[in-house]
């Protein structure tokens, strides 16, 4: 059976085989208890854990061209390692994928061509020959996304006309204007800044080995244009928008030259005012390694205090093993500690709750309560209370970490009877509150982000210039609501969270993941809040989402997705391999719509328990998680530790206590 009418035969088959049971519990324990100790292992000396964030070859790729692009001296058994590290990850046809065994990237395979020949492989080298007839064959460099022109036009292989102008006088407009640096997510914003003085100033790569890349191209670079209209972008739009782009190019010399300078002036004190120490501006490396940048071409010196900090911030994000080493995009210790601390709660024992305290002690510090960030230019009357994502990112707490943490520390609170977080707790209450969006729902970092025109700029092929609601970050939301007595019948930002989540849900039942893999993640989360808001598990909606996860099922028992869901002409699920994390986020989506004693939910436990390494985790190579759709992906090592053991745990409690609905909200 493959339907949520189930349950009666797992019974009957149970009461039958009462040994195997009794083994399977066995097992089951056992599982929880691996897991619990490698996760335990993994917990740094002050309380926090951290694990590696992995992105595609773009990152660890720029991170070798600017060292050159600065003309620093490179240090060559890091520069071979990250060589290491971008030949495994090239496809057998010779590019690079956004994530493990997906298509061709011609933007990322250009950059890791680029990388590799400036670390020193030779062009006529095997692997050097398959990435460039890969990239030939998808148009050549001349196709590339506008970041990766902008890289080129740096290093004077492609003229600046062949990048959207962006004038950085735009840091001047008043707010009511159209385009305002408030109107784009915050993540735009950080790599814009900089990058608007790099578009004034148009510096040329110091690039002492000379190297070029004209091999890549199908014509000469010099005559590369303008990039067509994306997908995403509307015909009309896209149209006046770049009809602007013609008209800013020529009146850009005419551009007064103290407006100019002020102009800079101001990116250089937004920059200055959010550095942010060596945690880097927004903590995000393209940011970080614009603004490196952004002090060069001003002639500030390597020895400038703000350019060193910008510089040493790059450094922190450095993977390195004994092999390879990688760059990171960023770094995630609130969010791995938070998550993790939910799953030893889950776990029960009494060394895993010890070690989950620990996590939340380290985590209360960080708490964001002095400092207002950009978020006030729509809120300017709500109290800081965030958490951010990474170390220290004060001016961009984030909202679905700030819920995550809000939930483990009322957990914590349930256990010791303590009331040492009550305060964090309220604050954190009021800020995600005062950041809900007038339709009900929650962005990552800004409320009423939703200027959607702005996509349509030549600038965003991305697409991804925005922070709107979603459905995920808003189900963390309303579940931390439920979960801390405010329900949709006693509260109006539950009420409201719970008509957009609802109006959200996609025709299949499913709901969209932002920032996980997708329609999965998505509905684990809506799944979640809505138990929590004391929805029915009969009611139609919640079992027309169970009914989705259940036939997206893999038949070894487990549930995957990947990147190709976030396609916009998607038509429904298509199948992907098992992951431990998305196996994870089904089963505790299921068990949160109240199917706990169903075929589906124990043959997820099975592989679960069967797939457990004798380390005592799960081995996932695949990306599940997402930075932009469609072009930038993630992979959090920790996802395959911490999610697997909450599931397995969580079942096991339900099991052990005979109850069929999950009382928190996550």
């Amino acid at each position: 059976m493959n339907d949520i009418s189930a349950p009666s035969a797992v019974m009957a088959a149970s009461s039958s085989a009462p040994a195997a049971n009794t083994d399977k519990r066995v097992a089951l324990e056992a599982s929880i208890a691996r897991a619990t100790d490698a996760i335990l292992a993994d917990q740094r000396p002050d309380g926090h854990w951290v694990y590696e964030l992995e992105a595609d070859a773009t990152i660890p790729a720029e991170y070798i061209l600017l060292v050159h692009y600065l003309g620093e001296t490179p240090n060559l058994e890091l520069e071979r390692k990250i060589v290491r590290y971008l030949r495994r990850i090239q496809l057998a046809a010779g590019g690079w994928p956004l994530f493990t065994d997906g298509a061709m990237d011609v933007s990322a395979s250009v950059k890791a061509y680029f990388a590799l020949k400036m670390a020193g492989e030779r062009d006529d080298a095997e692997h050097m020959q398959r990435a460039r007839a890969a990239i030939l064959g998808a148009g050549g460099a001349e196709a590339v996304n506008v970041f990766t022109r902008i890289l080129l036009a740096l290093f004077g292989i492609v003229p600046w006309g062949a990048v959207p102008m962006m004038p950085v006088e735009i840091t001047l407009l008043p707010q009511w204007f159209p385009f305002h640096l408030s109107k784009v997510s915050y993540w735009a914003r950080t790599v814009i800044v900089p990058l608007l003085v790099l578009n004034a100033r148009r510096p040329v790569a110091k690039n002492p080995r000379g190297v070029r890349i004209d091999e890549l191209f199908l014509g000469e670079p010099s005559a590369t244009g303008l990039l067509p209209r994306a997908g995403h972008q509307s015909r009309g739009w896209f149209g006046f928008f770049r009809a602007v782009d013609t008209v800013l190019r020529a009146v850009d010399g005419l551009f007064p030259k103290k407006t100019r300078e002020r102009a800079i002036a101001a990116a250089v004190a937004f920059v200055d005012e959010r550095l942010n120490g060596e945690d880097g501006l927004g903590a995000i490396f393209p940011a970080m390694a614009n603004a490196v940048m952004m002090y060069d071409t001003l002639g500030y010196g390597p020895d400038y205090p703000n350019r060193a900090i910008a510089r040493a911030s790059l450094e922190k994000l450095l993977a390195i093993g004994e092999e390879e080493a990688y760059c990171q995009p960023c770094l995630s210790p609130v969010w791995d500690t938070s998550l993790a601390a939910h799953a030893l709660l889950e776990a029960e024992a009494p060394r895993a709750q010890e070690a989950a305290l620990r996590g939340l002690q380290w985590l209360r510090p960080l708490q964001v309560l002095d400092v207002r960030g950009d978020w006030t230019s729509r809120r300017p009357n709500v109290r800081p209370g965030g958490w951010a994502f990474q170390y220290a990112n004060p001016h961009y707490p984030d909202v679905d970490d700030t819920a995550v943490v809000a939930m483990a520390m009322h957990r914590a609170a349930d256990l010791t009877h303590s009331n040492v977080d009550r305060e964090a707790i309220a604050r954190a209450r009021e800020w995600i509150v005062g950041m809900q969006s007038s339709d009900g729902g929650w962005g990552a970092f800004e409320p009423e982000n939703t200027q959607y025109y702005l996509n349509n700029i030549p600038f965003s092929d991305h697409g991804a210039l925005l922070d709107p609601p979603t459905a995920d970050v808003s189900g963390r939301c309303l579940s931390m609501l439920a979960q801390l007595g405010e329900l949709p019948g006693n509260s109006e930002p539950a009420r409201r969270a719970y008509d957009y989540l609802m109006a959200e849900q996609e025709d299949d039942g499913s709901w969209y993941g932002r920032w996980g893999m997708n329609y999965v993640y998505g509905t684990w989360t809506a799944l979640c809040a809505l138990n929590a808001a004391g929805v029915a598990h009969d009611d139609a909606r919640i079992k027309r989402a169970a009914q989705w996860l259940i036939s997206i099922q893999n038949e070894d028992g487990g549930w995957g997705e990947d990147g190709t869901s976030y396609k916009l002409d998607y038509r429904g699920y298509e199948p992907a391999a098992s992951t431990a994390s998305q196996t994870a986020w089904a089963l505790l989506g299921l068990m949160a719509a109240g199917i706990v004693d169903h075929p589906a939910v124990e043959r997820g436990i099975a592989y679960l328990v069967d797939t457990q390494r004798a380390h005592g985790l799960w081995d996932e190579t695949r990306f599940t998680a997402t930075g932009f759709p469609r072009v930038f992906y993630l992979r959090y090592h920790g996802y395959r530790k911490f999610f697997p053991l909450w599931a397995l745990a969580r079942y096991r409690n339900l099991k052990r206590d005979g109850r069929a609905r999950v009382t928190v909200g996550m």
